[in-house]
């Protein structure tokens, strides 16, 4: 008998037509769709997978990681092609690699990234309609860079997560909030320990409350300090946020990003 080994997959996929990353009795997820091309190409009725960040419906990956055990001995390459070749169009494997039974896509994660990319234009999105937020009004970057530097930190985000949310403890470490412009599209990045749910929406929804001159910069320690979903801006838009990847030690030896992490704007 064959002994198991474990695989890790990295994962890019256009969040739109998808009722989100975590398999649902529709079979419209991303991991539906994941699992079973896993099974198709192991010869099995479905393969079950763990990942490294849930994403909502609508929100896209360019590195979602999961992990599997397998008794089949397949290359990276195989492991790749083999499912890609089961796979709707807009959902690809980007990397495979075997990884020792220690590791665990979720909890061996030191950190996790999202970018958020948003049009900054009179005219709504079009080609890009789903891939981009949109911001009708002129933004302010100093403003918004001074509001986000509050947030950086460990902080109670409960004014930030959404009401369903299941996370223990509604601490987060924020490593890094970074807003750069590019011509008419603006791309937010964020990195923390981890996330809550909706928290990078309700920070967006903040963020441009202030670029917008609606509310100063010092109003986000207001909406920190009030630890309540109320104080905060309205959840915003789901189509330009991007699930970026997670990042795990370098002994694990994986990859930190996959090609589509340069092109966003």
């Amino acid at each position: 008998m064959s002994s198991q080994v474990r695989v890790a997959l990295g994962i890019s996929y256009n969040g739109q037509p998808y009722e989100g990353w975590q398999s649902q009795l529709s079979g419209k997820t991303v991991q539906d769709h994941l699992e079973k091309s896993l099974g198709k190409f192991c010869d099995r009725d479905r393969v079950t997978t763990l990942c490294a960040g849930r994403t909502d419906a609508g929100v896209h990956g360019l590195m979602q990681v999961v992990h599997f055990d397998t008794e089949l001995d397949r290359t990276p390459y195989a492991w790749i092609r083999g499912t890609n070749s089961f796979l709707p169009k807009d959902i690809a494997v980007q990397w495979a690699q075997v990884v020792p039974s220690s590791f665990h896509c979720r909890a061996s994660a030191t950190s996790r990234r999202y970018a958020y990319v948003l049009l900054e234009s009179p005219v709504r999105p079009s080609v890009d309609a789903g891939r981009v937020g949109w911001s009708f009004n002129p933004l302010d970057m100093d403003a918004m860079r001074q509001a986000a530097a509050y947030l950086v930190g460990e902080h109670d985000f409960t004014s930030f997560r959404a009401s369903a949310c299941q996370a223990l403890s509604p601490i987060k470490q924020v490593m890094r909030i970074d807003i750069q412009r590019r011509g008419a599209y603006w791309r937010f990045e964020f990195e923390a320990n981890s996330f809550l749910h909706h928290m990078i929406r309700n920070i967006m929804g903040c963020l441009l409350a202030v670029g917008q001159g609606k509310q100063s910069p010092a109003w986000v320690l207001d909406v920190l300090a009030a630890k309540s979903r109320d104080a905060a801006a309205p959840t915003f838009s789901p189509d330009g946020l991007y699930f970026l990847g997670p990042r795990y030690a370098d002994h694990w030896g994986l990859p930190d990003r996959t090609p589509a992490y340069d092109v966003l704007p």
